[in-house]
């Protein structure tokens, strides 16, 4: 378990957070300005959630995070700009530490568990006083030299209004919360009228209220058509307090055809995305939390690399470039049971079956049976079997750390795929008559989710040092265990 704080301008929240993602237990206090009366605050949470088992904290913080280096950049309501958080908060509880920008925290939980999930490419905003922003590519965080990401600081309009950033014409300044009480009054409302209420109105058609909408709309039509452009991402999320009812505003602004089609989507967690995005980072990432605590966090139990995919998504090769950097063995279920299609001669589909089951338990017994520490690379389709019983699996094999690397690619890729290597496999393996069931498989797929994921598209080059890179920082603890130094 972890504990995850997302620090937010109206309130504090605290959370004991499972390695699959679930809120244990929460609490909440309200936020204050002054940083030293609010750190108070958040150790006095932590210490309602703490529990023995508890490994890390993980902290969300509004405004821009130099997270390798566990620096607050700058601040808003609350400015913890000039406060080492980190250092104050393991100083408090005797726990590493794991800062974050608070959006970063919350598109983490939502690609591990929510509207995400089984996507690498993600951009996110949250809509709330300001516009907060993250960017993931390939599963990972993009961070740039310090604090990539910040995207309500896309510039819609260059002689627009003045931001708190010190330019003019950002996104921010226009679709915020903050900006839509601005729009909301200067259309003669209440500054303090709902959102749901203006978009009620435009739904009847009135002319005021659509005015409203597509002020505050518009502009983030066009911040969002500009990521499109740059980073071709697989969807971009809308998160936040506001982050539903901009979704529906957007219908009043429109993307233009263009080159760039990007989907957008409402992020599905809510306020505790915050949480338990900065719970799981806390577990993700244990050698990036504290120098001062490395030499007390380092891992024991076995490691797990779980490379996932149907079949002909690419795990094979996935997994012997892994192997080829790290020298880590390989178990995959063929290599157990095509000796044994060999040595009979061939089976039906639903003995090949059999065979499958009992060599996933014969790949457990091998890890169960190996010392502690040990780190097994597992080529499997996890889905043909129960993810209840991988669980049990894991468990009884001791394997306490894990790395999932989900390949994935459209089914008609991965037909071809499979009918160009029907002629390699042994008799007994499902024929050609399987690949429309294999085409279907393709569209409801997706990773365990019960570790980190790192979701890779095969059809693209792969940067695979870049990949064994991931699995290190996941696995290892920094302190001379890694592949590459």
């Amino acid at each position: 378990m972890a504990i995850g704080v997302d620090i937010g301008g109206t309130n504090l929240r605290a959370a004991r957070i499972s390695s699959h993602g679930e809120i244990l237990e929460k609490v909440s206090e309200k936020s204050h300005p002054d940083p030293e009366i609010a750190l108070a605050r958040i150790v006095d949470l932590i210490r309602r959630v703490d529990r023995p088992a508890v490994k890390a904290i993980g902290i969300g913080i509004p405004g821009r995070v130099d997270q390798r280096q566990r620096q607050v950049l700058s601040g808003g309501y609350l400015d913890l700009s000039c406060v080492p958080v980190a250092d104050h908060i393991e100083a408090a509880t005797g726990r590493p530490v794991i800062i974050d920008n608070d959006c970063s925290m919350a598109l983490m939980a939502e690609i591990a568990i929510g509207a995400a999930r089984g996507h690498g490419n993600v951009v996110m905003f949250t809509i709330g006083t300001g516009i907060g922003g993250a960017i993931s590519e390939n599963g990972t965080i993009v961070r740039g030299s310090r604090a990539a990401g910040q995207l309500g600081h896309i510039t819609v309009d260059r002689h627009g209004r003045e931001c708190v950033c010190g330019r003019r014409g950002c996104v921010e300044a226009e679709s915020s919360g903050t900006a839509w009480r601005r729009h909301v009054a200067e259309a003669g409302y209440a500054a303090d009228t709902p959102v749901d209420q203006i978009l009620a109105l435009g739904e009847r058609g009135d002319k005021e209220a659509l005015a409203v909408l597509c002020a505050w709309a518009g502009p983030l039509r066009a911040a969002i058509d500009t990521i499109s452009a740059t980073l071709d991402p697989d969807m971009v999320l809308l998160g936040g307090g506001l982050g539903k009812a901009a979704e529906r505003a957007l219908a009043y602004a429109p993307a233009q055809a263009a080159w760039f089609q990007t989907s957008v989507r409402a992020a599905e967690l809510a306020d505790d995305a915050g949480v338990i995005g900065a719970g799981l980072a806390a577990l993700s990432f244990p050698g990036a939390v504290s120098v001062h605590a490395s030499a007390a966090t380092g891992r024991s139990g076995k490691r797990a690399v779980l490379v996932n995919g149907i079949p002909a998504a690419g795990k094979s090769q996935m997994s012997k470039a892994i192997s080829d950097r790290t020298g880590w063995p390989i178990l995959t279920l063929d290599t157990i049971k095509n000796p044994f299609l060999e040595q009979l001669g061939g089976a039906d589909r639903e003995f090949n079956r059999t065979l499958g089951k009992a060599s996933y338990q014969a790949i457990w017994s091998i890890v169960r049976d190996a010392p502690d520490g040990s780190t097994f690379i597992v080529d499997a389709w996890f889905g043909f079997q129960p993810l209840a019983l991988l669980q049990k699996h894991l468990a009884t094999a001791g394997v306490e750390h894990i790395a999932e690397i989900w390949c994935h690619a459209p089914g008609e890729v991965l037909a071809e795929r499979y009918a160009a290597r029907l002629h390699e496999r042994p008799a007994g393996h499902p024929g050609a008559a399987y690949i429309p069931e294999l085409i279907e498989l393709s569209k409801k797929a997706e990773p365990t989710g019960l570790g980190p994921n790192h979701a890779v598209d095969t059809t693209t080059p792969i940067d695979f040092d870049a990949v064994t890179g991931w699995v290190n920082y996941v696995l290892c603890d920094g302190h001379g265990d890694t592949a590459h130094e």
